[in-house]
């Protein structure tokens, strides 16, 4: 496991409409190497296919397209596309893969698509997806059949995010600006990074097109209004313009140093496991996953492409309610045990009723036997 390695990002003060605050994230460089694209898709929901015989639906709006081509022309970001109300009829597209290799000109070329927090989501859906890797006298006969078959969340639209729109429409993007961190109600909703400026200009709009966890809606809709960054000078010590602007800068530096703290530390200091989904030369594309631990209710979801230095050049995150983060960590916690509800019980400090119970409050109530909660523990066997 390891943290986020945001290297090379300044956070700037942060802006406020409502309950909704966007720090922006400014690079004194863009990364070398990579450059960020839109493909729109269309107002709709789109199949994907994970594999040979397994496919799901969700909505996809758009995909990104990274470039390490080295090709300037090309490879500048297109811009997006906002639609006043969806369809009458919502088309389904079919995507293959949640990451592929694209051609172009009839030739490989080195670029790759992929669809932004798709890859996030399916790693937390497909958490120990394939049920008990040892079958016990407790688990039915359609988990070890099935597993977790079908698993479902529920996200909503940045649409559906009171106030999001309207401050993403009023936002003052900075030079240099490369990324952005998304709070309601002082929460951390998201975070999104990109490698270069123009990226960031025309992908900005896209945040209301992304999916935002529950509790991102819920302190959206019931949160009041946020205080603004507001700084005071003494103004003793400031009696000319050097010492003025020097002081501002000063401020913004405690700004920076109290929001990377106190408002993301969560998120920056977390560990988290990753997976690699493509390699890309010098970039690696990844997904990654929190350690669901008990007691921190901020835990996040998301993607990232990093260098070789493990520097993150594109990140999107996506923040989990407590309800997910209580069926990852029990999840863990069964297959941590080979799935023996005995001595998961035992290791979480509980009783196997307990354990039967937060089964069954988590949606898994089908993987159980009738009876399950005598604590019977019988024979096992290998699957």
């Amino acid at each position: 496991m390891t943290s986020l390695d945001l290297t090379g990002l300044t956070t700037m003060p942060a802006q406020v409409w409502g309950a909704v605050r966007l720090v922006p994230l400014v690079r004194e460089a863009p990364v070398d190497g990579l450059r960020l694209r839109h493909e729109i898709y269309g107002p709709g929901y789109g199949e994907v296919e994970t594999g040979p015989r397994s496919r799901y639906l969700s909505y996809i709006p758009h995909g990104f397209v990274a470039d390490w081509s080295g090709d300037g022309g090309r490879s500048a970001a297109y811009g997006t596309q906002l639609g006043d109300a969806p369809p009458a009829c919502v088309p389904v597209r079919r995507h293959h893969r949640l990451a592929k290799r694209q051609r172009q000109d009839g030739a490989a070329e080195r670029r790759l698509r992929f669809l932004p927090l798709h890859l996030a989501l399916d790693g937390y859906l497909s958490l120990h997806f394939g049920g008990p890797s040892v079958v016990w006298d407790e688990w039915s006969q359609r988990a070890v059949r099935q597993g977790l078959s079908p698993r479902a969340e529920a996200a909503y639209t940045g649409r559906q995010v009171r106030g999001l729109a309207e401050a993403l429409r009023v936002f003052e993007i900075h030079p240099g600006q490369c990324g952005v961190l998304v709070y309601t109600a002082d929460a951390l909703a998201a975070a999104f990074v990109v490698p270069h400026p123009a990226d960031y200009r025309a992908l900005h709009p896209s945040l209301i097109e992304d999916l935002y966890g529950e509790v991102v809606h819920q302190y959206a809709l019931f949160g009041g209004p946020v205080p603004d960054f507001e700084t005071r000078l003494r103004d003793r010590s400031v009696t000319t313009l050097t010492e003025l602007r020097a002081a501002a800068r000063e401020a913004e530096r405690e700004w920076a140093r109290s929001h990377d703290t106190l408002l993301a530390g969560r998120l920056l200091d977390a560990s988290y496991r990753y997976e690699r989904v493509y390699a890309m030369e010098a970039f690696t594309l990844w997904r990654f996953l929190p350690s669901f631990r008990r007691g921190e209710p901020e835990q996040h979801i998301g993607e990232v492409i990093t260098d070789h230095k493990g520097r993150a050049a594109y990140l999107k995150t996506f923040r989990l309610s407590d309800a997910q983060i209580r069926r990852g960590y029990l999840l863990d916690r069964l297959h941590d045990h080979d799935w023996h509800p005995g001595r998961t019980a035992e290791a979480m400090g509980t009783t196997l009723s307990d354990l039967v119970r937060r089964i069954t409050d988590a949606g898994f109530a089908s993987l159980l036997k009738h009876g399950a909660e005598t604590g019977r523990i019988g024979r096992n066997r290998a699957r």
